[in-house]
């Protein structure tokens, strides 16, 4: 099967890839399983060096690499860049921290001695999608081949030069062959795969729906999974927030990645008290982000990744202008080539809307105004996702209260939600299942083998 890539900045065609073989497929996953078992023999602090040089490779490469993240799939090259260097900078953490994180815990039992062994389980798959091509392949393998395992990754068909220089990366920074491989194959090959006896996990990030599917399939074959799915994320604003701060936080946790990222911000619930300040503030910070070329180091907000989510955007905003939503910012695409689309923000929005109801993978906020912190609480939990979200006050005991009360995996309180390889990163409900990053991350492929002695002499 053959499928284009098309540049989101210009709306031409970029290449054309055909998918490999089942057989190529088969033949790949079967030498990653003869790497991960010499790769499994060498312990956490050997395994480390790699991740260090692996750093340098990013960093030396990261020009052509955020060029690639940019053409592919459209974000602006100032984001690119950063991207490649959190790459860096947690292969550095991990690094760093992998042999405390994995080290073998003593308990005190009944017998002569109790032991917990963290250790690999062997070849994992990873299913990644477009929007961060680069960092959400890391934060899963990064930790995941640390702790000793291998992987496999099938990307995105939209980045599929992405997924080649990932590949290209681990080889130049001197991991044994076969410990990183990327296949680019179809929805079929992939399922075998689940189901033969070389795979003994799947991490996915993507829709809610591809979870459901892939779920389904390692539930099957018993194999171990991590999804991190969808979100709809909500934004506290209480009455004592720093309402500039908000505002202004506000425009970039929603138009970031032209919106396109599943942390997002994207349910704005604000006190009525200082809804209206908030609305207009917020809409003025929406208005002055620079949406443009992504190549041009002035921009903030690319293009969406294709037509089809650009239309979906227009069709939100007019859905729900449609049901009594007010238009205060944006709400339509420049006239240029290229899916640009302007960072929108709605007022007056009620819960039928699609823009509330559904994630919104595009730069369009709903403001949703309540009248207390209790239907604060109530509306950011009125959703079938729970993956982060933020609460905005200079009461920081109020704003922990009020985050512990949310349900979902991340929480801040007077910062834009984000994850960090020193911290646990996933969702709950339909967002996902399973943690990434940090030590609960590194621990999510790994056998937890306890040992209990006993001396009866």
């Amino acid at each position: 099967m053959k499928f284009k890539t098309t540049d989101p900045a210009t709306g031409k065609i970029i290449a054309e890839y055909e998918t490999m073989s089942r057989e190529e497929v088969f033949e790949i996953a079967e030498a990653c399983h003869v790497a991960f078992l010499r790769w499994r023999e060498r312990d956490a602090s050997r395994r480390s060096s790699h991740f260090r040089k692996l750093a340098g490779v990013l960093r030396k490469n990261r020009e052509r690499y955020a060029k690639l993240i940019t053409t592919e799939m459209g974000k602006p090259i100032t984001d690119s860049l950063a991207e490649i260097e959190k790459c860096a900078w947690s292969a550095e953490v991990f690094a760093e921290r992998a042999s405390d994180w994995l080290q073998e815990e003593t308990f005190e039992v009944d017998g002569k001695r109790h032991v917990v062994y963290y250790e690999p389980l062997g070849v994992i798959l990873s299913i990644m999608p477009w929007n961060f091509p680069f960092w959400q392949v890391f934060r899963f393998a990064v930790p995941t081949i640390l702790a000793g395992n291998v992987s496999i990754l099938k990307h995105s068909n939209t980045v599929p030069q992405c997924a080649l220089a990932i590949e290209e990366a681990f080889r130049e920074a001197g991991f044994p062959d076969n410990t990183f491989r990327a296949v680019i194959a179809d929805y079929s090959t992939i399922a075998e795969l689940i189901a033969s006896d070389i795979i003994q996990g799947v991490s996915l990030t993507g829709s809610t729906g591809a979870g459901q599917r892939i779920g389904e399939i390692a539930g099957k074959h018993l194999k171990k999974v991590v999804l991190e799915l969808g979100g709809s994320d909500p934004f506290i604003v209480l009455e004592d927030a720093d309402i500039d701060l908000a505002a202004r936080k506000a425009a970039l946790a929603r138009a970031q990645n032209a919106g396109q990222s599943c942390i997002a911000a994207k349910r704005f619930i604000v006190m009525e008290k200082v809804a209206d300040t908030f609305s207009q503030r917020f809409a003025e910070y929406m208005n002055e982000l620079v949406v443009g070329d992504p190549m041009d180091e002035e921009t903030q907000v690319g293009p969406l990744v294709n037509l089809d989510s650009a239309e979906e955007m227009g069709d939100l905003v007019e859905d729900a202008i449609s049901k009594g939503a007010r238009l205060i910012s944006g709400g339509k695409r420049l006239h240029k080539e290229g899916y640009f689309f302007r960072p929108t923000v709605l007022t007056d929005v009620t819960p039928e809307m699609r823009v509330v109801a559904e994630e919104s993978f595009c730069p369009v906020a709903p403001v949703i105004t309540v009248k207390d912190e209790d239907e604060a609480i109530e509306v950011a939990n009125s959703t079938e996702f729970g993956l982060g979200g933020s609460v905005w006050t200079r009461d920081l005991e109020r704003g922990i209260r009020v985050a512990r009360q949310i349900e979902a995996g991340t929480l801040f309180v007077n910062a834009v939600t984000k994850s960090d390889p020193r911290m646990p990163f996933g969702g709950i409900k339909r967002s996902g299942l399973g943690r990434e990053l940090s030590r609960f991350g590194i621990r999510e492929f790994v056998n937890v083998k306890a040992l209990n002695v006993y001396d009866h002499r």
